[in-house]
């Protein structure tokens, strides 16, 4: 419990009408979850106004008001503090509110378009392995220690960030690793917070629904480096065009890490199969359990990530060696018969060509790459014909399906997806919304040798339709196709 007052003392253009030394018990932004002595935080969304919930709340029980335009009309048993962002004042509050619990731990956050949930679990996973309490906040589930809670954002709002990173300081965490999202950023959700470290993994087409432009999306995280703190580490991926463009007037002290030219920490690939790979890293070999490219790349940030937390080379190295790949990311499964199961959380056009790529490096192109790919709906339209273009330049057969057509016709999303496909690739592609339905087809006619990738929702375990979320699990699915054709694990 704070007063109005201790909550608003890093805010100091917040202007204040009514009692400022009212206790607060609660902060809330959704007027469904109102209760006693509880601070509203009224936020314009982009759909949502919730300075229009106002009255609403008060009614409820809401002792205070954080809006940018004030009512016309006063309650004079109720606090007003007017600020000129309310998510900005949100997280500030947050943070007063939980006292500042970033504050007294390492907290690392990873931003880029691929890999967040990939580098940020390897960290979680990492020092964990060392012994240490620590903290996840990531797309599959936020964890404290080895206890999960589900996650429905890959970043929460900060009223539930710092909560969480309330609890993980109870159970003794001293590290928390958690993703940033643009989104994230763009709504000061991360606001208040205090970084020990920031990472970034690369910028690809993504999220141009929301951010409208490029150019926007790359200021959203770039927003991340431009304010944190000046004791805090900055870490980008040198090989990314925008990489060095994230380290430009950053108060951090700057460090890269890179696969292709000179960096703080260098990478390189010596030897890999579908079982792992070779990585040297700054002159340092082990046979790590990931493959692919991208999953160099990660590799590299995780080891640079740990080595600026204070961890020594050696016993990096031994370590993140003992570690297994990320669910829902490059999982892999062979059948009885020689058939190759790959599933993937590949949501965009440059991760769906990361793992496709590898794939075919790997492949003896004796065999089909049966790719099953669909887009989500209510997202980043665009991108939907250059998902179906790459599927098809780098596989040899490919079945376009649904994702989580959310709202939209999945025949529809389907449409847009066959736009980019060129006249030639024609013949190699199927067309079954259905996504059980895709799979079965594709487990059908593979034959041994054969890999099959399903792309697009990895370690998710639901299909979102109309609102809806229903029990769907790739990994269940194709274990299940494969023992139906008697090509069973």
């Amino acid at each position: 419990m704070k007063t109005i007052q201790e909550l608003i003392s890093n805010i100091p253009q917040a202007k204040i009408q009514g009692n400022a030394n009212l206790v607060i018990k609660k902060l809330c932004f959704d007027s469904r979850h109102i209760g006693g002595s509880t601070l509203f935080f009224a936020i314009k969304g982009t759909s949502v106004d919730g300075h229009s919930y106002i009255q609403d709340v008060i009614e409820k029980g809401a002792i205070a008001i954080v809006c940018e335009v004030l009512p016309s009309e006063l309650n004079s048993k109720v606090t007003y503090i007017s600020v000129e962002n309310s998510t900005a004042a949100m997280g500030l509050m947050a943070a007063a509110f939980y006292n500042y619990p970033s504050q007294k731990m390492k907290l690392t956050a990873v931003t880029g378009t691929n890999g967040k949930t990939t580098v940020a679990t390897l960290l979680h996973n990492l020092f964990r392995s060392f012994g240490h309490n620590v903290g996840l906040l990531s797309t599959v589930q936020n964890q404290i220690n080895e206890t999960v809670i589900p996650s429905t954002h890959t970043t929460p709002d900060s009223i539930k960030i710092n909560e969480l990173l309330s609890e993980m300081l109870e159970q003794g965490c001293e590290y928390c690793f958690m993703e940033a999202s643009s989104h994230a950023i763009d709504q000061n959700r991360i606001k208040g917070l205090h970084f020990a470290g920031i990472i970034f993994t690369n910028i690809t087409h993504d999220h141009l629904d929301y951010h409208l432009t490029f150019d926007n999306y790359i200021k959203a995280k770039k927003k991340l480096f431009d304010e944190v703190n000046e004791d805090a580490y900055a870490l980008t991926n040198k090989d990314d065009k925008n990489g060095m463009v994230m380290l430009q007037n950053t108060k951090a002290s700057r460090y890269t890490y890179s696969l292709k030219s000179m960096a703080d920490f260098k990478a390189k690939i010596v030897e890999s199969d579908f079982n792992g790979m070779l990585l040297n890293i700054n002159e340092q070999e082990a046979w790590f359990r990931l493959v692919g490219n991208f999953n160099a790349y990660n590799l590299a940030a995780v080891y640079g990530a740990a080595f600026l937390l204070g961890k020594e080379r050696d016993e990096i190295i031994t370590h993140l060696s003992n570690i297994s790949a990320v669910k829902g990311r490059f999982e892999y499964y062979r059948s009885n018969n020689g058939v190759i199961g790959i599933v993937d959380y590949a949501h965009t056009p440059d991760a769906l060509k990361n793992v496709l790529s590898t794939i075919n490096e790997l492949r003896t192109r004796n065999e089909e790459l049966i790719t099953i790919v669909g887009c989500g709906g209510n997202r980043d339209a665009a991108k939907r014909p250059v998902m179906a273009d790459v599927a098809c330049e780098l596989s040899t057969k490919v079945v376009f399906t649904s994702d989580n057509p959310r709202n939209e016709e999945p025949e529809a999303i389907l449409d847009d997806m066959q736009k980019g496909v060129k006249p030639l690739h024609f013949k190699k592609t199927l067309r079954i919304s259905d996504r059980k339905e895709a799979i079965k087809t594709a487990v059908s006619i593979a034959k041994k040798g054969d890999i099959i990738l399903i792309a697009g929702k990895g370690h998710e375990n639901y299909q979102e339709v109309k609102g809806v979320k229903h029990h769907f699990d790739d990994k269940e699915v194709l274990l299940e196709m494969f023992d139906l054709f008697n090509v069973g694990m």
